[in-house]
């Protein structure tokens, strides 16, 4: 089969374009009414994003996994984490209905621990490793006085990750288990964060 397209169902022809970042966007705004996720969603798509460009790897079909890893979450958030209801189950159900690849599915399905779905492909620890970081760093920018990623740097991002008071709802066991699964320095993670979402500042308001 031809990278990228999938099979029809019965009557229908025999391959089908995968969806685009478009069908993707208006997936998330139609599940996603507020804007710090949408901006949260950006953040992580850039970073998986210059990830898989790092990698060699499918930069549309990494950054249609990143975009909508949480789409669901605002509706289904799932505060009791269980494995086959709510945030991300049922997301992944509405993504198989329209026609998401399984590569995607699974990832997204893996990036929350509670699934109990063991991430295997890059793509899988990538995801992980950005989410939670991304939104570290954007509560990093947010308290520089011009609340902007232009002036987060390394250093003040480790000293701020050893800071429990500060972002308390970050768990920082994810963001050092993403580098660790991604077997990369702590130090080059965050960089290639800080630079993916210096990137796309303006749309992230940062």
């Amino acid at each position: 089969m031809r990278p990228g397209l999938r099979r029809g169902g019965p009557g229908s022809p025999p391959f089908s374009a995968m969806p685009t970042r478009e069908d993707a966007w208006n997936l998330l705004c139609e599940y996603t009414q507020n804007e710090n996720l949408r901006k949260h969603a950006l953040a992580v798509e850039a970073c998986v994003r210059a990830y898989a460009r790092k990698f060699g790897a499918d930069e549309e079909l990494w950054g249609l996994a990143a975009l909508l890893h949480d789409f669901d979450y605002e509706r289904w958030p799932n505060d009791a984490h269980h494995p086959t209801a709510e945030h991300p189950y049922e997301g992944s159900k509405i993504l198989r209905e329209r026609g998401y690849p399984e590569e995607i599915i699974y990832a997204i399905l893996s990036h929350a621990d509670y699934t109990d779905v063991p991430r295997r492909a890059q793509l899988d620890r990538v995801l992980f490793a950005c989410d939670e970081l991304a939104g570290f760093l954007t509560a990093c920018a947010l308290v520089k006085p011009s609340k902007s990623i232009l002036e987060v740097e390394v250093p003040s991002v480790k000293k701020k990750l050893k800071d429990k008071a500060f972002a308390r709802g970050v768990n920082r066991q994810d963001v050092l288990r993403g580098a660790e699964e991604l077997g990369l320095p702590l130090e080059e993670h965050i960089q290639t964060c800080i630079e993916a979402m210096r990137a796309i500042s303006p749309q992230l308001g940062l």
